[in-house]
C-alpha cells in the first residue's frame, strides 16, 4: 500500500530519511524549505538526529512560526500513517527528550541508535555532541567563532529571503563562508576523523551524525562517515534508498529526486498549535532549570 500511495502522491519513496539540526524555535531556521522538501518524500523510517527543536534559542528569545508548527505536524502525521519515527536528542534539545515521548507515543527516543541498512551495514547513529570534549578549541576562539557564525547566518538568512522573493533558488551562503575559514575546515576534518574512529572502534560499519552543520558522505579509513547537514545553513538530508544506497540530498538541488508539489506548500498562517506551544514553554522551563 505504501508504494501505491507514494506513486499517487507524486512523492519519492526512500527506506530511511535522516534529518538533524533543524533548530525549530530559532529565527533563522529554514523551516519553509524543509516543509517543501518533506512534501516530496515518503519514508518508511524517519530518524531525527538531534537539535530538532532549539531549546537553547527559545530560552533566550521565544520565536515560533507557522512553518515551524507545520514541521511538527508533518512528522506526527507521518507517524500516524505508519512511518517509524526515531528521535535522538542533541545538545540543543536534550531537555525535550521526555517530551518527545509524550507526543502521542509516536517517537522512539534513544541517546544512540544502531541502524541496519537494506544492504546489511550497521551504522551507529548519534548527534555528535559527544565528541565536543575531544574536538575542542580554546575559549576565546570558540567565542569568536560563535559571533562570526551568528553574523554569517543572519546575512545568509537575509540574502536567501530576498532570493526567495525574487524566485531564485536557495544559496548556502553561511556554509560557504564557514568553509572559507581554515580553522573551521580543520575543526570539521578533526570531527569527522573522531566520529568515524569512534564507530570503527565499536565495530560498526559507519556513523551517522549531525551537530557541526556540515553535510558529508565519505569513507574514512574504511569506515563510512555520514553527516546529515542541517536546515539552517545547508538545507540537506541523508536518505537511504530502498536498496540500501545512501545519498545526500540538498534543497533545492534534490528537486530531481524529490519532486516539489507547489499545491501543497505551506502558506497558511495558522496559530501555533497546542503541541507547538507546549514545546516553547517546556523548552524555556527546562533550559532555565538547567542553567
Amino acid at each position: 500500500m505504501a508504494n501505491g500511495n507514494s506513486r499517487r502522491s507524486g512523492r519519492t519513496r526512500v527506506r530511511t530519511l535522516f534529518l538533524s539540526d533543524i533548530h525549530l524555535g530559532y529565527r533563522h531556521a529554514r523551516a519553509r524549505e524543509l516543509n517543501e522538501f518533506l512534501v516530496g518524500v515518503e519514508a518508511e523510517n524517519i530518524v531525527l538526529v538531534g537539535d530538532i527543536v532549539d531549546a537553547l534559542s527559545l530560552a533566550r528569545r521565544v520565536f515560533w512560526s507557522a512553518e515551524h508548527t507545520q514541521v511538527v505536524r508533518t512528522l506526527l502525521a507521518r507517524g500516524r500513517a505508519g512511518t517509524r519515527l526515531v528521535y535522538i536528542p542533541g545538545n540543543h534539545d536534550e531537555s525535550l527528550g521526555v517530551f518527545a515521548e509524550m507526543l502521542q507515543g509516536q517517537f522512539e527516543v534513544h541517546r544512540e541508535w544502531v541502524h541496519r541498512t537494506a544492504r546489511g551495514e550497521r551504522l551507529l547513529v548519534l548527534h555528535g555532541d559527544q565528541f565536543d570534549r575531544i574536538v575542542s578549541c580554546s575559549p576565546w576562539l570558540t567565542r569568536l567563532g560563535d559571533a562570526l557564525y551568528e553574523v554569517s547566518v543572519r546575512l545568509s538568512d537575509g540574502v536567501n529571503n530576498l532570493r526567495r522573493a525574487l524566485g531564485k533558488a536557495y544559496w548556502p551562503l553561511a556554509e560557504r563562508l564557514k568553509l572559507s575559514i581554515p580553522t573551521s575546515v580543520r575543526y570539521i576534518e578533526k570531527f569527522e576523523q573522531v566520529a568515524a574512529g569512534h564507530a570503527r572502534s565499536q565495530g560498526y560499519d559507519g556513523v551517522v551524525c549531525g551537530h557541526i552543520h556540515r553535510a558529508n558522505l565519505r569513507h574514512i579509513e574504511g569506515t563510512l562517515y555520514c553527516n546529515t547537514g542541517d536546515w539552517v545553513e545547508s538545507c540537506s538530508a541523508l536518505v537511504e534508498a530502498p536498496g540500501g544506497e545512501l545519498k545526500l540530498l540538498r534543497w533545492p538541488h534534490a528537486a530531481g529526486a524529490v519532486r516539489r508539489r507547489s499545491a501543497a506548500l505551506v502558506t497558511d498562517r495558522v496559530a501555533v498549535s497546542r503541541s507547538s506551544a507546549m514545546i516553547v514553554r517546556m523548552s524555556a522551563r527546562a533550559t532555565g532549570a538547567g542553567s
